[in-house]
């Protein structure tokens, strides 16, 4: 008996070594994604206003990276606030820790070099080698033409500056750990011919990362092959619980059944002159979905995002849009 109990001491203290011994390479050795490059970016009109259109209409930094005005439909940005940071997304919003958007206004980012922040939007790792969570969706970016990163570089160094400097993020136990394994090195792409429909759609799908919210999830990883088909919980910071639509072709519950000119003015709506976002009341329905950001796309752009979303197989997924507060606290 004393024998056995020797041995199972010498396995937990074996076990106890190796477990420590990779959490401790996970710790110290990762992330692993290679030095920062050495660029210099051309800060020019055209550059400038390319990043201005991507950040504000296709990669939407600035739904995350403003104020939202919560009180009214789909969150619209607060005048004077762009770029900012400041959002917190914690444990009440499905996250394994707490996290704050930072202030990408000049303010922001000075301290970085154009090859940092290249390396920070692409692959999630500070200046300081600090590994983020990925509520910026920066797998998907690493996916862009280094040329449009490099337009949205451009164009928020140009923001107005603003003061805010928003709490550091803290991740929970494992995440704490976890995270470090998180970021890859940038594959980078290019971006197709605008004639390619389809090759030019998939880009920009990618671009706004359509898939991470419309596509449900499971222990916080995204379901592969539930992509696109909605149902993603948003816990909504007016209250009530949001969720995503199903975006796949299927007619008896995607949008298989929309037109292209439905798609693209349902989008377009939210940026045509007479349009006022309405006020909504606390536990009412509400959208995550910054419509006002997306609506300000080019048409040909909504085109080529309706074309390849019509290419994917359907998936019946039939969605319950919203749960009021009342309707939350009875399912627990």
């Amino acid at each position: 008996m004393k024998k056995l109990l020797k041995i199972s001491g010498f396995v937990l203290l074996f076990l106890a070594l190796v477990i420590g011994g990779l959490i401790s390479y996970v710790k110290v050795a990762l992330p692993n994604v290679g030095e920062a490059q050495a660029i210099k970016i051309n800060y020019s009109p055209d550059r400038i206003e390319r990043g201005k259109y991507l950040a504000n209409h296709v990669v939407v930094c600035v739904d995350c990276h403003s104020t939202r005005d919560w009180t009214k439909f789909a969150g619209p940005i607060v005048p004077g606030t762009l770029g900012k940071g400041g959002e917190r997304f914690d444990q009440s919003l499905g996250f394994p820790g707490v996290y704050y958007a930072r202030n990408i206004t000049p303010k922001g980012i000075s301290r970085y070099s154009d090859g940092e922040l290249y390396r920070l939007i692409t692959t999630g790792v500070t200046k300081e080698g600090v590994a983020m969570f990925p509520v910026m969706p920066y797998p998907y970016y690493g996916k862009l033409d280094p040329d449009d990163v490099m337009s949205v570089i451009a164009y928020i160094r140009s923001l107005d500056p603003i003061e805010n400097n928003p709490p550091a993020s803290v991740s929970d136990f494992p995440m704490n750990i976890i995270i470090n394994t998180i970021p890859k090195k940038a594959p980078g792409g290019t971006r197709p011919d605008t004639a390619g429909t389809l090759a030019y759609g998939a880009y920009l799908v990618n671009a706004c990362a359509c898939m991470e919210c419309h596509t449900p999830v499971k222990q916080g990883q995204i379901i592969p092959e539930l992509a696109f088909s909605g149902g993603r919980d948003f816990p909504m910071p007016s209250g009530g619980t949001v969720r995503s639509a199903n975006i796949t072709s299927s007619t008896e519950t995607g949008i298989g059944n929309w037109s292209e000119e439905a798609f693209i003015s349902r989008f377009r709506s939210y940026v045509d002159s007479n349009y006022k976002p309405q006020n909504i009341e606390k536990g009412a329905f509400n959208t995550i979905m910054p419509w006002t950001q997306y609506g300000g796309m080019k048409r040909s752009d909504l085109a080529a995002i309706y074309a390849y979303l019509h290419s994917l197989p359907g998936k019946e997924n039939a969605v319950v849009k919203f749960s009021p507060p009342v309707a939350d606290v009875a399912k627990k």
